[in-house]
């Protein structure tokens, strides 16, 4: 029987976490209010912030745009792994400011590319973005099961 966790972290250890998982989930609010939520592939960069890989026309471009404010919950590969959820401030690089910070991103995620010239060029071509999320608050690093017995936390 699997027992529910609720980790508190400091923030080297949050970017710990986030630099060995690459699945979350991208939460932007809508022109209607509404939540936006994408799936996507993410790294960390050198400062510390969550990079995705993205296209200037898809609608989380168009949201963060509109209003930098986001959630992302950072997920374990198997689905019942630890999990987080982190809120920040994202923006949005187009090309050609986003060239460099996607060869980090790719590196990041993939390590060394074969061919960096050829990499270039296809971001280049591809027209590729990349949204870059600065973290400023983040929950407890948690794991799903059932609640604590009392007197155990």
């Amino acid at each position: 029987m699997a027992i529910a966790t609720a980790d508190h972290v400091g923030r080297e250890e949050l970017l710990e976490f986030i630099r060995t998982r690459h699945r979350s989930v991208l939460i932007a609010r809508k022109g209607s209010g509404g939540l936006q939520v994408s799936p996507v592939t993410h790294g960390l960069d050198s400062a510390g912030r969550v990079v995705i890989a993205t296209y200037p026309q898809r609608a989380k471009v168009t949201n963060i745009r509109r209003d930098p404010q986001v959630s992302l919950c950072v997920l374990s590969d198997e689905f019942n792994g630890p999990y987080v959820q982190l809120d920040g401030t994202a923006e949005v690089l187009d090309m050609p400011d986003s060239l460099e910070p996607l060869v980090e991103y790719f590196r990041g995620i993939s390590g060394e590319h074969p061919d960096w010239d050829e990499y270039r060029d296809a971001m280049r071509k591809q027209n590729k973005s990349l949204i870059r999320v600065t973290i400023e608050h983040w929950g407890p690093v948690a794991t799903g099961g059932f609640p604590p017995a009392p007197n155990q936390g």
